[in-house]
């Protein structure tokens, strides 16, 4: 979880996430130096985004208040507008763009049908809610550890393993 804008300088190109923006366990954001058609592509998140868990995201654009669900792919040059969905497991070709209100899926993905007005406010509080929790995770990890804490810790022992026979 990431919030207050981040800018990174990758390998061969540059990376932005957004205020707000929570990107999920095991996602990958990459970019792209450069592909057949010769374009440069750095990866560029908004804010107040939902990642969801396994994504990749690679020399995309993915602008405030979208969603990416889990498992998703967004493939070089491609442009999630605000207020835009991605399914989980969706494949996004090169170059797509998902105009804002509408959710996409499938492999390769497709125009599905337009979201809600609940489901576009829900990519607001999705993001809301994912901050809160990294703020009390970083308040709690911030806690220091009494001795007799600190102490149970170091002294755990591992379990044995056992044979697999």
């Amino acid at each position: 979880m990431r919030y207050g804008f981040v800018y990174y300088i990758g390998d061969v190109n540059s990376i932005s996430i957004g205020s707000g923006t929570n990107i999920q366990d095991h996602s990958l954001v990459h970019v792209a130096k450069s592909n057949l058609p010769g374009k440069v592509h750095p990866t560029v998140i908004g804010d107040n985004v939902t990642v969801g868990h396994s994504a990749i995201l690679h020399g995309c654009t993915v602008e405030d208040e979208a969603f990416i669900g889990m498992k998703a792919t967004l493939l070089d040059g491609v442009v999630v507008e605000k207020h835009a969905m991605v399914a989980a497991g969706a494949l996004v070709r090169q170059d797509t763009r998902i105009p804002s209100g509408e959710v996409w899926g499938g492999n390769p993905a497709k125009f599905l049908r337009k979201l809600t007005d609940k489901e576009i406010a829900f990519f607001a509080e999705s993001a809301a809610n994912y901050k809160s929790l990294a703020e009390a995770h970083a308040t709690k990890n911030a806690e220091p550890l009494d001795d007799t804490e600190f102490l149970k810790v170091i002294q755990k022992k591992p379990k044995e393993d056992k044979p697999l026979i």
